[in-house]
Parts: C-alpha cells; structure tokens; sequence
C-alpha cells in the first residue's frame, strides 16, 4: 500500500527494488541527471523524465566552491503551502551530494517546477523537525530508508520555501 492507502502497482514496486541495489547507486547518479537534463532541455522546461515516478524539480544554486549557477534535477517531496523536501540520499552513496553542500554555503536559490520559475531558500532540517520531515519521505518513497542504512552519514534533508 502506498502512503495514501492505495495499492502500489507492480512496475513501481520493482523501480523501488532495483533503485536499492548498489549497481544502481553506481549508474543511477551519472545516467538519471544526464537524461533529466537532456530532455528538459529539449522539450524547454516541460518534461523532466523521472518526475514520471517521483515529484521532480529542477534546482538551481550556487556552487559552494565556483560561485557558479549549477543546475540540478531532483526528486521532491511537495508539502501544503507551497514548500518542498529535497533529500540528499545521493542514491545511497557515501558522501553527501553536492547540491547539499551549494545549499549549505548559499541557501538562496531557485526552482523550476513544473514550468515555474520560484525564487526559494534553502533550510537544512535538524532534530524534531527533521525526524518529522524524514518519516514523511520514508513513507513518501520507501527506497530512502535503505539509502540511509547503507550509510554512515546522515542523510540530509532540506526545505525549500518560497522567497518574497
């Protein structure tokens, strides 16, 4: 059963057993982006091929290091009012994704979510707040927890919430 009670179909059972393995932590970080990219780019900001599955956004933020804009598909986990959960499972590897650490150093981005350009802030989630947040994205997309146990690091989770 999914989160809402409603039975989770066969194809989506199996994409949440594959996305566990280690063989798809090695592909799934180079292959995933690459494609969401690509194709959100050539059907201009109107299709983002693994929102198929998941919720998906693209965030823009400002390298930690480069002051660049780096431009990065992710899954999201959409809350009332407008915010959004972004979690740095990093596929279950074991450091922590990069989009975590621009957000870190420059919390101040921007989102494209479906065809919407929105000015957001980013806040790292800790303690009650987090365990709350990470129970929801656990039943959300179950896959999460065994990323978290495959780690040592603490899986980090971020709420986006809209600027101005």
């Amino acid at each position: 059963m999914s989160a809402a009670g409603r039975p989770v179909p066969a194809w989506v059972r199996l994409i949440r057993k594959v996305s566990t393995t280690r063989a798809f932590a090695r592909v799934a970080p180079h292959v995933v982006p690459a494609l969401d990219r690509g194709v959100h780019r050539l059907t201009r900001g109107r299709v983002l091929l693994s929102a198929r599955l998941l919720p998906g956004l693209i965030l823009t933020s400002t390298g930690a290091r480069s002051g660049q804009p780096r431009r990065t598909p992710l899954a999201c986990m959409p809350e009332s009012g407008g915010t959004f959960i972004l979690v740095g499972s990093n596929f279950g590897r074991p450091g922590h994704p990069s989009w975590s650490a621009n957000l870190l150093a420059h919390p101040d981005a921007e989102i494209t979510w479906q065809g919407r350009d929105i000015a957001v802030r980013a806040r790292l989630l800790e303690d009650v707040e987090r365990e709350s947040a990470w129970s929801a994205v656990v039943g959300f997309w179950p896959p999460y927890a065994q990323y978290q146990a495959r780690v040592e690091r603490r899986i980090r989770l971020f709420r986006l919430e809209p600027r101005g």
